[in-house]
């Protein structure tokens, strides 16, 4: 019997101007598809052209230039458009969608597109079924207890993944794709009966609870941050009239 973490996963991650998601822009994205654990990975890239001007913290972060993306970036609507069909491929063919810290991900692409296409990503997949893993939850909820970050250089470093190049978008995607995959091998007494589907509800029910803990800590350290509990998707702001 071959388990679900061994057979196909998609994976999605974008690069952005900040990480103010209502705001920021999307810079680039990737989309890696394996069939098979240790299978040559198909790998599909976007560069975006955001038409705002990107920060110099962010480009120290992921190397994109205003002038590179001007040069060679395409509009933001066309690639949004196409961001959102390959999402909703992945979904309808029922590969399991591995997304690290994918309230942010999933939440920028959803305002890029209503920003851009007038639309949304909930859209996009209203005739498929989203089933996300998020290894930066999944790790959080069956290793509680590990003290240290969690982002996804420390989780590669944990479970002995090669991130080789960190904050290009393909590297992290296949990165995070792979750290699933080791986390599910580790914890496989705990995940192996549970299907995708299952653990995508799951994951909601855990990261409500992760979120709380954070807002708790912020609170008694007087930390004025607000963590939203929603997963995979934030919902979308609601203006006053």
């Amino acid at each position: 019997m071959t388990h679900w973490y061994e057979g196909p996963l998609a994976a999605f991650d974008t690069e952005t101007t900040g990480v103010d998601v209502e705001q920021d822009r999307i810079v680039s994205a990737a989309l890696v598809v394996q069939d098979t654990a240790g299978g040559r990975p198909r790998v599909t890239r976007w560069l975006v052209n955001p038409g705002i001007p990107v920060p110099p913290a962010a480009t120290e972060v992921h190397g994109l230039t205003d002038d590179h993306l001007r040069r060679n970036g395409r509009w933001p609507a066309p690639v949004m458009e196409e961001l959102g069909r390959a999402l909703a491929e992945q979904c309808t063919a029922g590969r399991p969608l591995v997304v690290m810290n994918a309230p942010f991900d999933l939440t920028i692409l959803d305002r890029e597109l209503r920003r851009h296409r007038a639309s949304s990503l909930g859209r996009y997949l209203e005739n498929a079924s989203l089933c996300v893993l998020d290894p930066r939850v999944l790790d959080k909820h069956l290793d509680r207890y590990r003290k240290g970050r969690r982002t996804l250089t420390d989780l590669c470093a944990h479970y002995g993944v090669e991130l080789d190049g960190a904050h290009d978008a393909a590297a992290d995607a296949t990165a995070s794709l792979d750290v699933v995959r080791a986390v599910a091998r580790r914890f496989a007494s705990r995940l192996e009966r549970l299907s995708p589907a299952e653990l995508h509800t799951l994951q909601a029910v855990w990261h409500a609870a992760q979120a709380r803990g954070l807002q708790a800590w912020f609170t008694r350290n007087g930390t004025p941050e607000t963590v939203d509990p929603a997963w995979p998707l934030r919902p979308e702001l609601r203006t006053a009239a």
